[in-house]
C-alpha cells in the first residue's frame, strides 16, 4: 500500500484551502499515537510515520501564526514548522507517556527559530543563544513599534532576566535596517555606497600565498645561481648587489681588495649579473 499524498502548501497555492484540507483530518487518540509509535520505532513504519504528521499538521500553522509579526512569508513558516514535527515524529518515544502534541512543539518552535534567524537580516542579529532568547522574548514582550523607554526596557530586562543593557542592544539590532552595499543604478554619481569605502585594499589570501611562493622560488633561484658563479665573480656580485647592512661596495673598492683595474670588475660584473638572469628566467615565467 503507497503513501498517501501529504498536502502540499506552496507560494501559488491558497493558504485557506490548505488549513481547510489538513482541519478535515482526524486527530489521534493516546493510544492511537502510542500504537503508531511502535510500529515507527520497531518497524520503521512510514505509514504509521505519515499518520502522526498529518494529525498535528494543524498544529503546526497554529505555532506559525504566532510569528506572523517577522514579515517573513506564512507559507514559508509553516513549511519550516513541518520540519520540526518531522523530526519530533523520528524521536517520538511512545514510552514515556507523554503525547506528541506535547513533545513536538519544541521541535515546531526551534526549526521556525532558526528560519527567522537565517532570514531576518543579512547581518545575522542574534548568534549565540542567550541572544535568540532575548531577540524572540523582545519581540514578544514589546509593547510597541516604538523605541522603549527606560521603564520598560527595565521591566523587559526584569521579566526575560537580563541586564537592561541587553535589551537596549538587542532593540537597536532589531531596529536597524539593511543598506545596500552597491550604488542606486539612477544615482550612481552621487550616491556613495558602503561598498566604495569598506572595500580591502590588501592582497587575498590567494594572492598572498602566490606571491609568497614566487618570493621563495626566486630566493632559492637567487642562491642557485650563485652557486654556479666562480668565487670572484660571487664575492663582486655579493658585495654590489647584496649588501643589507652596508653600503654597497664601489667598482674602485673592490679592484684594489682584488688587485684588478676597476673596468675588469665592470665585465666581471657584467658577466655574472647575466648569467644570473639566465638562471631565474624560468622562474619569472
Amino acid at each position: 500500500m503507497e503513501l498517501t499524498a501529504l498536502p502540499v502548501l506552496s507560494h501559488t497555492g491558497s493558504l485557506e484551502e490548505y488549513v481547510q484540507s489538513i482541519g478535515r483530518i482526524s486527530l489521534l487518540t493516546q493510544e492511537e499515537e502510542v500504537t503508531l509509535g511502535r510500529r515507527l520505532r520497531d518497524n520503521n513504519d512510514l505509514q504509521a510515520a505519515q499518520r502522526m504528521i498529518l494529525s498535528h499538521l494543524r498544529l503546526v500553522v497554529s505555532i506559525a501564526r504566532q510569528y506572523s509579526g517577522y514579515g517573513l512569508p506564512h507559507a514559508d513558516l509553516i513549511q519550516e514548522g513541518n520540519i520540526g514535527l518531522m523530526k519530533a515524529v523520528k524521536r517520538f518515544d511512545p514510552e514515556r507517556g507523554v503525547r506528541l502534541v506535547s513533545f513536538a512543539v519544541h521541535w515546531i518552535k526551534a526549526e521556525i527559530h532558526e528560519y527567522i534567524l537565517r532570514n531576518w537580516r543579512l547581518v545575522k542579529i542574534a548568534t549565540t543563544k542567550a541572544q535568540r532568547k532575548l531577540f524572540f522574548g523582545l519581540r514578544s514582550l514589546k509593547p510597541g513599534f516604538g523605541a522603549l523607554s527606560p521603564a520598560e526596557t527595565l521591566q523587559v530586562a526584569q521579566q526575560l532576566g537580563v541586564r537592561p543593557e541587553e535589551v537596549s542592544e538587542m532593540e537597536v539590532r532589531l531596529s536597524g535596517q539593511d543598506i545596500s552595499l552597491h550604488p542606486d543604478s539612477e544615482d550612481e554619481e552621487h550616491w556613495v555606497s558602503p561598498i566604495a569605502y569598506l572595500a580591502d585594499g590588501h592582497e587575498g589570501p590567494r594572492d598572498a600565498l602566490e606571491s609568497l611562493q614566487n618570493s621563495t622560488l626566486r630566493h632559492e633561484g637567487l642562491h642557485q645561481a650563485l652557486a654556479q658563479l666562480d668565487p670572484r665573480s660571487r664575492q663582486i656580485i655579493t658585495a654590489r648587489w647584496l649588501q643589507d647592512d652596508k653600503a654597497p661596495s664601489t667598482l674602485h673598492e673592490l679592484a684594489g681588495e682584488l688587485g684588478i683595474s676597476a673596468e675588469r670588475v665592470r665585465q666581471i660584473e657584467a658577466r655574472a649579473l647575466q648569467k644570473i638572469r639566465t638562471t631565474l628566467l624560468p622562474l619569472q615565467a
